[in-house]
């Protein structure tokens, strides 16, 4: 058998989730020869879709925020030819994110724009105006902040704000004393596992602002995104390799000369960008070509805790579809990562209807996710999908019970309306994304010590780039941002960003 060897690429990929193919499609775009690859036959890592019974559901990006004309996303996909291309549905002007209490029986929404946002919040809390003003400026002054985020010119260091180093509960402690508005304020912390006594304010404060400026949903799934970005790719003279898992990185004098493929096959390129978990990428790197320092920091870093998710076919004609998500908790305690008890679980879920083409007036799907540990499923991390035996498939059918009996909570008697009932574990995501144990966001962003889980995109070998997740900021937003830091490294952040900007 012959083993092929690609070479004269200016830039490879490892890896095709978002930033992979975002950081690919840039520097395609920018003139250079680009190699893509990833391991598994379909492209895009969190934004991959999967389809149940005909139902398609998403594996991880749910809803996009930033997306009105003007706004910070919508601007980033109107460089990469993406925002005309997109089938998007508008979410709930008046309520996108809805968040109960079981102690309570209230609903809370989240509306589009501060100014209504904070009076659909004041019928619930009239004497938290003045709480509510403050959070909305503290959200607009922090997001300034971030010049990548409103797409200006980033000349000061990452840390030297303060932001990094201000927790999100010590920031909502400042603004109220009423718990339950903190609460409220901080229910949708799904989005980015928040931890609230680690988890910075800066995330909190620009994924919130994100959602509030506008939320749209994507119709028939997230792959969409993927797709587009592969042609732009190979239209712009791209390569996309599939099933091309790299081993090893291979290294002349102190620079990667190539990858090495589990088959054999060698991608050669002059530099190489790393979409996968930091510390997986270096287990990839022999010991001696990376200061210890730096590997050992990065392989000890927490990462952000898992799911459980239950993908809920319905019957026709049966199930409302909802323009807007539920997050639901069972008191007045919104950090259920951060105290996760399997024996109390569930402690909270995220709930939302599928947006498809055939979902009008009903829906077709479900997706119900809750936090969910990995250390759950540890017992089976050496078996396979498809694999992994009787006890295991018991104990996904037993964690669907309970999480269906949570829901019913909110949704009484909602089993009468499902036509199936899927499920994954940590496990599951793992399996899928890459993530290390199935972190729904990486690496864990902690105030108390934000130099610590700082990552760079740049590293300490000459022609390696990381980008993904764990580069500044998750979702799709703080993906395409953290690809367009790791393509600044190699084109220049003023020369990119202006084409960015200038883009129409």
């Amino acid at each position: 058998m012959e083993i092929k060897i690609f070479k004269n690429y200016r830039t490879a990929m490892v890896g095709s989730g978002l930033g992979g193919m975002i950081s690919a499609s840039i520097l395609s775009k920018e003139g250079y020869k680009v190699c893509l690859l990833e391991k598994h036959h379909q492209l895009g890592g969190s934004i991959q879709n999967f389809r149940r019974d005909g139902v398609v559901f998403d594996t991880g990006a749910h809803y996009i925020g930033g997306m009105d004309e003007g706004q910070n996303l919508y601007q980033y996909f109107k460089y990469l030819d993406l925002t005309d291309k997109l089938n998007l549905r508008k979410m709930d002007s008046k309520g996108f994110d809805q968040v109960s209490f079981g102690d309570n029986g209230k609903t809370y929404k989240y509306a589009f724009g501060y100014e209504r946002f904070k009076e659909t919040l004041l019928t619930h809390f009239p004497d938290e105006e003045k709480a509510l003003a403050r959070y909305i400026g503290n959200l607009v002054e922090i997001s300034n902040a971030f010049p990548l985020y409103k797409l200006k010119n980033n000349s000061q260091s990452i840390l030297e704000s303060e932001y990094y180093k201000i927790s999100t509960v010590s920031f909502l402690d400042q603004l109220t004393k009423n718990e339950r508005l903190k609460n409220v304020l901080a229910g949708t912390n799904l989005l980015y596992a928040g931890e609230g006594n680690k988890t910075p304010v800066y995330i909190h404060s620009l994924i919130n602002n994100s959602y509030i400026e506008s939320a749209y949903r994507l119709v028939d799934g997230s792959s969409q995104i993927a797709e587009h970005l592969a042609e732009s790719i190979i239209g712009n003279g791209g390569t996309i390799l599939k099933q091309a898992e790299v081993e090893k990185f291979i290294f002349k004098d102190k620079s990667i000369e190539y990858v090495q493929l589990t088959n054999g096959e060698k991608v050669f390129a002059d530099k190489f960008i790393s979409n996968i978990h930091p510390s997986r990428t270096f287990e990839m790197i022999d010991k001696e070509k990376m200061r210890k320092v730096y590997r050992e920091r990065i392989n000890n870093l927490a990462n952000t805790i898992s799911v459980f998710t239950l993908y809920i076919t319905l019957k026709k004609n049966s199930f409302k579809y909802l323009n807007h998500n539920i997050y639901y908790y069972k008191n007045n305690n919104v950090w259920t990562a951060s105290t996760y008890d399997p024996n109390n679980w569930p402690e909270s879920y995220m709930l939302l209807t599928q947006c498809t083409s055939g979902s009008g007036e009903y829906a077709e799907g479900i997706t119900v996710m809750a936090y969910m540990t990995y250390d759950e499923v540890k017992k089976w991390a050496n078996t396979t999908i498809g694999q992994r035996g009787a006890e295991y498939e018991d104990f996904k059918e037993q964690k669907a019970d309970m999480l269906l009996d949570f829901v019913e909570e909110k949704f009484p008697n909602i089993r009468q309306h499902i036509h199936k009932v899927y499920s994954s574990t940590p496990l599951t995501y793992q399996d899928y994304t890459a993530t290390k144990e199935g972190s729904l966001y990486g690496v864990m962003h902690d105030s108390n010590d934000p130099l610590k889980s700082l990552i760079l995109p740049k590293t300490k070998i000459p022609n390696l780039f990381l980008t993904g997740q764990n580069i500044s900021l998750h979702g799709v937003l703080g993906v395409t941002i953290g690809a367009v830091l790791t393509c600044s490294e190699i084109l220049g952040p003023n020369y990119l960003l202006s084409k960015i900007r200038e883009a129409q």
